[in-house]
């Protein structure tokens, strides 16, 4: 298997030749980017700790991006973790790409699991793996929920989930996370849940949770084969920052930390020292939050959508998102994603991925403009 083009390089291909309304200015809703200014505290401490360039850093991460991260998780899901259970990393890109080269290297016949349709790196983790691929489908009839059966759940070496799902915006229960992890301790696979939109959410009272979470409910306390990744990139605007963390099985956690003193992927001190007082911060996320709740009011009052629970995409559903993708582009100039990229076997075909990342009056336009191809 060769690693396939990017989801963006597809769609870049598909509208080449395509000569947009200029009536109307591009608008791109394809890629998961916030479009807002990264708030000033950031840039402002980014600026005052540019000193620290002239410093190494260290692979394990500063003490004080440790704890803020702890004190994170502590806060947000009152789960209490220890330093040797949580590690920071340059975003959760790298660590979703090596973590599973780490995990599968010693495995004569690797098999993994992620959820499909799927952020592509899972799969080219899996390619650098050399590793035979099992495809969670998530579809309407299982309300895009992850399963598996108990025969593929033996073969498993590694699972990803993806909850709160991109590109779905569906969720999973505590409960139903709860299974999961009794099936990784039946079975004995590594079990990650990639939680970085865990935080785009806009019901107080009814929060994405964690899969730390869930093994804290069934017992799991040590986290054994478990673990989770998260990121500031979507809670924060700031994905320049490229602060994410991995935690959970603290064993686990130990021999991959000795691994990554060889993949020299640091975060740079600056960007570290940056990265602890936003993580710390929270008032500016809800700032965030009430943007992409308003953004899907208009939604659900332009076009009819059911406002998800969490992350900023809809899954919107047509009748050929090819032709939908093409069409939307020739006549109102906006960009959305075929599913159909993000998914392999026939999953994703039927939808397109909208992501809803401008502020307020920009996408109320937009989505204005989309209901007038839509009617048309």
């Amino acid at each position: 298997m060769r690693f396939e083009k990017y989801p963006f390089e597809k769609l870049s291909e598909l509208l080449k030749d395509i000569t947009p309304n200029a009536d109307y200015e591009l608008s791109a809703l394809t890629i998961g980017e916030p479009k807002f200014d990264t708030p000033q505290f950031i840039q402002d401490e980014l600026k005052n700790t540019t000193s620290f360039l002239q410093k190494y850093p260290a692979s394990a991460g500063l003490p004080e991006l440790k704890e803020a991260m702890l004190s994170f998780v502590k806060n947000r899901f009152n789960v209490e973790l220890q330093m040797s259970e949580i590690i920071p990393t340059f975003g959760t890109r790298e660590v979703l790409f090596n973590f599973p080269q780490f995990a599968l290297f010693d495995k004569e016949n690797p098999v993994i699991a992620f959820t499909n349709p799927f952020y592509q790196i899972y799969e080219g983790a899996a390619i650098a793996s050399r590793a035979e691929v099992i495809h969670i489908d998530l579809t309407k009839q299982n309300n895009f929920k992850a399963t598996l059966s108990d025969e593929e759940l033996k073969r498993c070496d590694l699972v990803i989930l993806n909850y709160p799902n991109n590109p779905t915006s569906a969720e999973m229960t505590k409960e139903e996370l709860g299974q999961w992890v009794k099936k990784a301790l039946e079975f004995d696979f590594i079990l990650v849940n990639d939680e970085c939109y865990s935080e785009i959410y806009f019901d107080e009272k009814d929060k994405p949770v964690s899969l730390l979470e869930a093994s804290v409910e069934v017992g799991n306390t040590s986290f054994k084969n478990v673990l989770v990744m998260n990121s500031i990139s979507k809670r924060s605007s700031a994905p320049g920052l490229r602060s994410g963390f991995i935690a959970g099985d603290k064993e686990i956690l130990e021999e991959y930390m000795q691994y990554r003193t060889y993949v020299g992927c640091a975060s740079p001190v600056p960007l570290q020292k940056t990265a602890a007082l936003a993580w710390s911060e929270t008032s500016h996320v809800d700032g965030f939050r009430k943007i992409y709740k308003r953004n899907f009011e208009l939604a659900q009052e332009i076009l009819g959508i059911k406002p998800p629970k969490a992350t900023f995409y809809i899954w919107l559903e047509v009748e050929d998102e090819l032709e939908f993708t093409k069409n939307l582009y020739k006549e109102k100039h906006i960009k959305v994603l075929p599913g159909s990229f993000l998914g392999r076997n026939g999953i994703g075909k039927g939808y397109v991925r909208i992501a809803l990342v401008e502020n307020e009056e920009r996408t109320k336009e937009v989505l204005t403009r989309l209901k007038d191809f839509i009617d048309g």
